[in-house]
């Protein structure tokens, strides 16, 4: 679970947000402006992140403030997981990413795919959709929800993209060092359960 101050900021933040899009009376306003500040404040104590960096990170959200979603396939090949390597971190992750506007969700998985590990794809079920918060991702000033769609293999060359270095399938007593900002071990072990057991009920939460 997320440390309490997070829950805190992240609240703020979102009532900030909502306030300065919808108020029209220049008082209300500039108490808004200050709420946005003390959980800009909050989070910059707390971490290692500059306050214009965090400012600049809130500065782009308008409008009634959502959950932000991270969508992840999970592939398998002779029951070996597909990861990828990051160029950010130099950990591995499932290929994925931000949702994109105008795509849906099975869309972006199939894109994310064939940029990050140069395979094509094909989803087939979805088997879990997460709230980061309940995981034990690092702290994170957005609030988000994780959609994780098994995918299967239909064409493509495996190979590493503009964001990442290294493409390999892993046994799951074998995994490399992860990417735990984008997805968990216990993530993953949810995956082999997926791939094992394909009546496996969607997981929630």
């Amino acid at each position: 679970m997320e440390p309490k101050w997070l829950e805190w900021a992240k609240q703020l933040q979102s009532i900030a947000q909502a306030g300065l899009t919808y108020s029209k009376d220049i008082y209300d306003i500039e108490r808004f402006e200050m709420i946005r500040n003390i959980s800009v404040e909050m989070l910059a104590e707390q971490t290692e992140m500059e306050t214009t960096v965090i400012k600049d990170l809130f500065a782009n959200e308008t409008g009634y403030a959502t959950p932000k979603v991270d969508i992840r396939a999970v592939v398998f090949k002779d029951e070996k997981i597909l990861l990828v390597k990051e160029k950010m971190d130099g950990a591995w992750s499932l290929p994925g990413g931000w949702g994109d506007i105008g795509l849906t969700p099975s869309e972006v998985v199939v894109k994310e795919v064939k940029e990050e590990a140069g395979l094509d794809v094909r989803p087939v079920k979805l088997i879990g959709v997460l709230d980061k918060k309940c995981h034990p991702h690092p702290p994170s000033p957005y609030h988000v929800y994780k959609m994780f769609i098994r995918c299967e293999i239909i064409g493509g060359q495996a190979k590493g993209g503009m964001e990442t270095s290294a493409v390999d399938f892993f046994d799951e007593d074998c995994l490399p060092p992860l990417s735990v900002e984008r997805n968990t071990e216990s993530q993953i072990l949810m995956a082999f359960k997926h791939m094992r057991n394909p009546g496996e009920p969607v997981y929630l939460d």
